[in-house]
């Protein structure tokens, strides 16, 4: 599966954005599909992810009550809207698409890789 993700940029502290996630190649609906982000200096990590029908999300403790993550299988398309946005959040973030039932929160327990998108929050 191919994935393309947009929708970043840059945004003031307590604003909103929401990433897009665009997949093709393969059946949609038959991969976990996760966001991770990464800050400059830091190791890739776990924001979100959501189950194959889309009625299961889970987010890292950071980003709960903040972030939403949600997937339209029929545009295979996965989406993250970030709300209250903190100066914290400004990472590269990429999107991720898992085989496995289970992925977790491991980047390497996701097989495929969008190109990632920045998102900066200014203070």
């Amino acid at each position: 599966v191919q994935l393309q993700a947009s929708g970043g940029g840059l945004v003031q502290a307590g604003g909103s954005l929401r990433l897009s996630c665009a997949a093709s190649g393969r059946t949609f609906s038959n991969y976990v599909m996760g966001w991770f982000r990464q800050a400059p200096g830091k190791e890739r990590e776990f924001v979100a992810r959501i189950s194959f029908s889309g009625r299961v999300p889970s987010y890292a403790d950071s980003v709960k009550g903040r972030f939403a993550i949600s997937r339209d299988n029929a545009k295979n398309t996965v989406y993250l809207l970030m709300n209250s946005l903190k100066p914290e959040d400004t990472a590269v973030y990429y999107c991720a698409a898992s085989t496995l039932v289970m992925p977790g929160t491991m980047p390497n327990r996701y097989g495929f890789w969008g190109q990632g998108t920045q998102v900066t929050v200014s203070s």
